[in-house]
């Protein structure tokens, strides 16, 4: 297995995203995994050529991606670090928070497994052949690759409802099982099902839900131009040689790309009845944060604790002072339509600018936190917003005794210890002694439970998933439920690997002494549903003017499309592709 190569953008991963980054097993990639490659390259090159944005033939050779084999990560990074970028694989699926934080980094995530013969044309498990030759040309141009920078650090801040992590793990096993060999229609329908049933019964989508919208219609299946006119930019259409092909037609309706596309759910499953087309790259970027300027991120308030509390999950809030705090929350007190007291469960971390405050890690708030927030109750003057006179004039001086009491019912009883402030001499954190805190009638701190420590803020600025500071919590955590199933090699697999072996060995000149009729003969006895193999021979056939030997590969491939209808348009198309007689375009 080649190790993680190390350079500059890889460096600045912190850790809890590498625990998702594994090994290319390159060696593992068989005779016909790298035919499968070929193919679909080769295809895809000669259409695309015509039909992809014109980043796309150039990124492929500044991404070092060879139309002849599987890349390896090595050779990516190594020039994709010319481009600021770099690449790293990962085993399918990987939560979506995660993959975004990726891309926020400049880190391509590239799902290393590749797609069997039987799924040549599309399979919903991301692949190398999605990842490296779909997504990875077009990130050579720098407006898209501003935009896909910017997607990740929205996104990864977007805030997942509980059943997200649900469904994420459902599409992640119905991927793994459709591209495994050894499933039944059984295990695939059932999983279709289960995906199907959560999608039904979502509820009001989460952020995440929708900005995973505009990521599959833009980054995914994206069109760029015009309505009349479109070229192709999206990577699962780029890495789909019957998709790319088929959205041309007038089968797939084109839409003007707009914000309306957050709210258009998709079936990774099925052929998308219809794209979305933006005029250029930078239009993306007004989109996006067209739909930032809609999440709590940038809006804070009380809809934005209320969605981290219906997460269940790690998030932060910030306060107008700067202070951020981090953990589960778990309960919001409300009054007028704003926030007047919030409560978190278990460990809690309070920051400052992405830095974790000294003596307020979860090792000082392993029990929870709780905090009024809002402007003390007759008083216009926000307590962040008092001047040490003011400060002193209200009793809020260290060993003072003093009763705060907020607008909406929230009192705060205590002996003033110390205060934190930030950059610009505002008062963020008031700890007290002996603290009583109430709302009503209702106790929510006593001084028996030790000190108080009271954020300060008339207002929640913003709110977002995961901590404010990456260091405060233990983020290594990540078990996936299910893993990409590798079956053992049946002994007819291993001899056909081995004949593609013999024929790839011979074009690249690494020994040229087999007889290619032979392997024919093999081939024709012992594996008569392969297609692939036959059409490589025929292309070797060509090139040496063996006329005998391309007439026998022909009738053998006119038997194969009789036994099954289903793969005479591939053979049509490699044939096709050799004799160099394109057919009229779609």
């Amino acid at each position: 297995m080649s190790p993680i190569e190390t350079n500059a953008v890889l460096n600045r991963l912190p850790n809890h995203l590498k625990q998702f980054i594994k090994p290319q097993n390159y060696d593992a990639y068989s005779s016909i995994d790298h035919a499968v490659w070929r193919y679909v390259m080769r295809k895809n090159v000669s259409f695309l050529s015509q039909y992809a944005h014109k980043s796309y033939l150039n990124g492929l050779k500044q991404t070092g991606i060879s139309i002849d084999n599987i890349p390896n990560m090595y050779g990516m990074n190594r020039i994709l670090k010319d481009i600021g970028w770099a690449a790293v694989a990962v085993d399918g699926f990987i939560p979506p928070n995660a993959f975004m934080e990726f891309q926020a980094y400049n880190v391509l995530v590239i799902a290393s497994d590749i797609r069997q013969l039987e799924h040549i044309e599309y399979t919903p498990a991301p692949d190398i052949i999605h990842e490296a030759a779909g997504h990875a040309p077009i990130i050579a141009n720098p407006e898209y690759a501003e935009y896909l920078r910017r997607f990740g650090e929205i996104g990864s801040k977007a805030i997942s409802s509980a059943k997200d992590y649900e469904l994420y793990e459902a599409v992640r096993y119905l991927s793994i099982i459709k591209e495994a060999p050894n499933s039944t229609e059984k295990e695939i329908t059932t999983a279709e099902q289960h995906v199907e049933t959560l999608q039904k019964n979502m509820g009001k989508p989460s952020e995440m839900a929708l900005i995973r919208n505009l990521h599959w219609w833009t980054v995914e299946y994206g069109l760029i131009g015009t309505i009349e006119q479109p070229k192709i930019y999206g990577a699962g259409l780029l890495s789909s040689i019957g998709e790319s092909a088929w959205c041309m037609t007038n089968e797939v309706k084109k839409i003007p790309y707009s914000i309306e596309a957050t709210f258009k759910d998709f079936d990774i499953t099925k052929p998308q009845p219809q794209l979305f087309v933006t005029p250029d790259f930078s239009y993306l970027s007004l989109i996006l944060e067209e739909f930032a300027n809609t999440m709590a991120l940038r809006k804070g308030g009380l809809s934005g604790v209320q969605k981290l509390i219906e997460s269940n999950a790690l998030g932060s809030i910030e306060l107008s002072t700067g202070i951020q705090i981090s953990g589960v929350f778990s309960k919001v007190y409300e009054h007028k339509g704003h926030p007047i007291y919030i409560e978190l469960q278990n460990a809690t971390a309070l920051a400052y600018r992405e830095k974790e405050l000294a003596g307020h890690g979860i090792e000082n708030h392993p029990n929870g936190f709780g905090s009024p927030i809002g402007k003390l109750k007759g008083i216009n003057l926000a307590i962040e917003d008092m001047s040490p006179r003011d400060l002193a004039a209200y009793h809020i001086y260290e060993e003072k005794v003093v009763t705060l009491e907020f607008e909406g019912g929230i009192t705060v009883s205590g002996e003033i210890i110390t205060g934190k402030r930030n950059l610009q001499g505002k008062i963020i954190l008031i700890s007290f002694k002996d603290c009583t805190v109430t709302y009503n009638d209702t106790i929510l701190f006593k001084p028996e439970w030790g000190n108080y420590d009271m954020a300060v803020g008339k207002a929640i600025s913003s709110a977002f998933s995961g901590p404010a500071d990456l260091n405060s919590f233990e983020l290594i955590t990540h078990k996936p439920s299910t893993e990409t199933i590798h079956i053992k090699k049946s002994p007819e697999r291993i001899e056909l690997e081995n004949l593609y072996q013999q024929v790839r060995d011979y074009r690249t000149k690494k020994n040229q002494t087999i007889s290619r009729t032979k392997v024919l003969e093999v081939l024709i006895d012992k594996h008569q549903g392969d297609w692939l193999l036959p059409i490589e021979i025929y292309e070797l056939a060509m090139m040496s003017h063996d006329e005998d030997l391309c007439a026998q590969v022909l009738k053998h491939l006119e038997t194969v499309k009789q036994n099954r209808p289903e793969l005479g348009k591939l053979i049509d198309d490699g044939l096709e592709f050799i004799d160099k007689k394109p057919k009229a375009t779609p």
